[in-house]
């Protein structure tokens, strides 16, 4: 029996088009982990971190490569004129990489925090997409390769952590870790700002605006037909401005 979250997932990745466009946006969230990494490699001093920061890359690039090539093979499945469904984002975050995290502004401690966390997120939620994708076992296979990779980038972004910061490793990951919220925060409170606003447009073109063009057509009748005479003092010459 499925839990209520597994369901939730299930309703989200069922639909062909949806999933295709859920995995061609993961594509574009891993290459751009990858080029991040590649920043990283670059302003790290620590040659340890230098090595597995470029093997990092390297597999975020691959996964994007994998994510894109399932995503368009399921697209060129799909008849021309197939619906898409609900996005549901917010529901099925995958890995944000860096999430727009500025690279040189950070220090390996910081950044390897904030990598553990947004691997240990993805290796969850891909868990939970493998669960769900019996029905689309090509889809499923994409997931357990990329989950074997985001279990080791999970291990070893906390066992540098906790060589570089051995003290401060702790308080280093709460930090990503409220960092985090407050950008899921921020993603919510967008994605609820346009919904709000999408209901307000919607009530305004079925209730206000029909109330201004009734009252229109209550004026328009109103007026005479015809032309209508105009007063002496208004009817002068046509050679001056006023």
């Amino acid at each position: 029996m499925l839990s209520a979250l597994s369901a939730v997932h299930w309703l989200i990745w069922r639909d062909p088009r949806r999933r295709a466009e859920n995995l061609l946006r993961f594509a574009e969230v891993e290459a751009d982990g990858g080029r991040d990494l590649v920043r990283a490699a670059e302003v790290t001093r620590d040659p340890v971190l230098r090595k597995l920061f470029l093997k990092h890359a390297l597999d975020e690039q691959r996964h994007a490569d994998l994510f894109r090539s399932r995503g368009l093979a399921l697209i060129r499945t799909l008849p021309r004129d197939t619906a898409s469904g609900i996005a549901a984002n917010w529901l099925t975050p995958g890995e944000r990489g860096l999430d727009d995290l500025r690279v040189e502004e950070e220090g390996d401690a910081a950044l390897l925090a904030f990598l553990h966390l947004s691997e240990a997120s993805a290796a969850r939620e891909f868990a939970n997409y493998i669960a769900v994708l019996g029905a689309d076992p090509p889809t499923r296979t994409v997931f357990e390769n990329v989950l074997h990779d985001e279990t080791f980038h999970m291990t070893y972004t906390r066992a540098q952590l906790d060589r570089v910061a051995p003290k401060g490793a702790r308080r280093r990951i709460w930090m990503a870790r409220l960092r985090r919220f407050w950008k899921a925060y921020l993603r919510l409170a967008s994605g609820l700002a346009g919904l709000i606003g999408a209901i307000v447009l919607t009530l305004q073109y079925f209730i206000v605006l029909p109330l201004f063009a009734f009252h229109a057509r209550r004026a328009a009748e109103k007026e005479a037909a015809g032309w209508s005479a105009v007063a002496p003092e208004r009817n002068g010459r046509l050679d001056r401005q006023y």
